[in-house]
């Protein structure tokens, strides 16, 4: 059995964040994750996808930030159970937890941190009748490399964020992008759409708004979309395309976790924004994987969670314990500029 302070499930940044902001409190973590590596999402989904919102980085592909988690992480050294789903959970008398993998790893922990993202899930997929068919062979539903799409025409479908952030991405790589959505307003963030609009204007990007993807051709690989514009007229087009990414979202579901008596709301995890403690003292939630009144599902607000969440662990594991927080700048981490340092030393000072 695999005895640590904080059991976290889920692998993705969120979680990996938990493991520094728990070793700044002299508190081991042990991951559980059922992708074979770690960083979720944005190791294996999307790696070159650029990311604007991490503070302190104008620009950064998702597979760089989790190089970097690994890092700051490295001097704490977490455990790892990987290619394991986290299947049941069992409270013990003594308050703690025992958690059973699916391939029967037994993981026990006072706390249990759940930062498992969207949880399992599919791509949305579009409603084509040969869909299928073109399944690997031109339509793909996620950008794993970029390189893939160098110097051929894309066609992106979409009004998210991943939609916006791919069209402006694949702008300097594509040979022709076109994005095409069903509304003329996007869902995704105001400035990646002012973006999009100024690769317009530059005639680097074709946008045809309010449309839809409404057939797919090609004899043995995809080779043109027709499109649709929604109004009265219906006026229809062939588009000549290499590939066509529908980005319509995932669809997410909790697995296993769903049954493990946590209240939920839509999908997702309900938590005390006091410390993200669910309606079981000791399970916590970080991240996309949890809900409360206005919620954002954004990177750098699973960082801010994972933090209070370390906060309120600390205190259920040492509640003999009072401590006062001081600056992060007093010690250093190992290896963010290739030299050797010590992992912060005086960051919290603890009173007996």
């Amino acid at each position: 059995m695999i005895k640590t302070d904080i059991l976290i499930i889920g692998a993705g940044p969120t979680g990996l964040f938990a493991v520094f902001e728990a070793g700044l409190l002299k508190l081991k973590c042990h991951l559980i994750d059922a992708l074979p590596q770690a960083g979720g999402q944005c190791a294996e989904i999307y790696p070159k996808k650029p990311i604007y919102d991490i503070p302190g980085f104008p620009e950064i592909l998702a597979g760089d930030l989790v190089n970097n988690l690994m890092e700051q992480i490295k001097s704490f050294q977490p455990g790892f159970t990987l290619g394991e789903r986290a299947e049941t959970i069992k409270k013990l008398d003594d308050g703690t937890f025992v958690v059973t993998t699916n391939k029967g790893t037994e993981h026990h922990a006072p706390i249990v941190a759940i930062a498992g993202g969207l949880g399992s899930f599919e791509p949305r997929k579009p409603l084509l009748d040969n869909l299928s068919k073109y399944e690997d062979n031109g339509v793909a539903y996620m950008i794993k490399d970029p390189e893939v799409y160098r110097n051929k025409r894309v066609v992106i479908a979409g009004g998210g964020d991943s939609a916006l952030d791919w069209s402006i991405f694949l702008a300097d790589i594509a040979s022709e992008v076109t994005l095409i959505h069903r509304r003329n307003e996007f869902r995704g963030a105001l400035d990646s759409v002012e973006k999009v609009q100024e690769l317009k204007n530059q005639g680097k990007l074709n946008l045809i708004t309010p449309a839809e993807i409404i057939g797919l051709n090609g004899e043995n690989k995809l080779e043109s979309v027709l499109v649709r514009k929604i109004s009265e007229a219906k006026e229809e087009m062939f588009l000549e395309v290499d590939h066509f990414i529908p980005l319509f979202g995932l669809s997410p579901k909790l697995g296993p976790i769903g049954d493990w008596g946590l209240e939920i709301e839509k999908n997702a995890i309900k938590v005390d924004t006091f410390d993200y403690q669910t309606n079981i003292p000791g399970i916590y939630a970080i991240g996309d994987v949890n809900t409360y009144p206005g919620k954002l599902k954004l990177i750098l607000c699973g960082f801010h969670e994972a933090t209070l969440m370390c906060q309120s662990a600390f205190q259920k594991i040492h509640p003999d314990k009072k401590y006062v927080m001081k600056y992060t700048t007093v010690g250093g981490v190992s290896g963010f500029d290739g030299t050797k340092k010590e992992a912060p030393k005086a960051v919290v000072k603890k009173i007996e």
